[in-house]
């Protein structure tokens, strides 16, 4: 049976970049970092949100406006309602002495890792300064971005090298764009750390029965959305292929990053 969406009004709301917004609402949730969340706006649709602020019973949702969904969402004002239904998917097992790796709005279901582990070293990516998350959040993060704006000029995957030939983690933790995240792994299996990634595939149901968000016959709403190096190795799609709204395979742009 389908678990109805509940509704919940927000109460708060934080602009975290130009184009990334908070929306708060409170709500009591049992919920493992990594997790994610449907979110449904009446009259339009309903997609997949990881939560990213939690507070007692104060829950955050971090949103980029790309599309018609979340510019929809981003217009939404404090005492709106959404629907919520969840948690669903797998999340991350934590573990202490570890990295974070998030590329863009892939911060969003590493901030409650960070705030679950203490001392855990954080590397935050993106294009330029003006779209850097969580900065007074978490005001210990070894910043990059691709023009030089900020922090260190270049990729997640080239800060993470250099710090790995310095200090060793027991983990690393990693979200933001596929081939982001096929780099990240294939470093760690350089140097024999293990590595956990949360995917972003396209998802209609998210329980897994559509399958369409399917990864080499990995489900990522129900088997993920965070796969451990040993199941990614089984997942030849990984960083290649992905299928898109249509239900169309289609190759990866590895230029993302590149």
């Amino acid at each position: 049976m389908i678990e109805q969406p509940i509704m919940v009004k927000i109460c708060d709301i934080r602009e975290e970049s130009p184009n990334v917004k908070t929306f708060f609402f409170e709500r009591k949730m049992h919920f493992n970092p990594g997790q994610f969340v449907m979110v449904w706006i009446p009259l339009l649709d309903e997609k997949p949100f990881t939560i990213s602020y939690i507070q007692e019973n104060l829950l955050g949702i971090s949103v980029l406006k790309k599309g018609p969904f979340t510019k929809m969402f981003h217009s939404k004002k404090v005492g709106d309602c959404i629907g919520i239904r969840g948690p669903y998917g797998k999340g991350f097992n934590l573990q202490i002495n570890s990295c974070v790796v998030g590329g863009g709005i892939g911060m969003a279901p590493l901030a409650t890792v960070i705030d679950a582990l203490p001392d855990v070293t954080i590397i935050q990516g993106a294009r330029n300064s003006s779209e850097i998350l969580y900065q007074k959040r978490f005001r210990n993060m070894r910043l990059c971005t691709e023009d030089g704006t900020m922090g260190f000029k270049g990729t997640t995957v080239d800060l993470l090298g250099e710090i790995i030939k310095k200090q060793h983690f027991r983990k690393v933790y990693a979200c933001g764009p596929e081939p982001m995240l096929y780099k990240v792994v294939e470093l760690c299996k350089k140097y024999d750390i293990n590595c956990e990634v949360s995917l972003d595939r396209y998802m209609k149901c998210g329980f897994g029965v559509c399958g369409q968000c399917d990864c080499s016959g990995q489900r990522v709403c129900v088997d993920g959305p965070v796969f451990t190096t040993s199941e990614l190795n089984k997942m030849e799609d990984f960083g290649k292929i992905t299928i898109t709204k249509t239900g169309e395979r289609v190759v990866i742009d590895k230029r993302i990053i590149e």
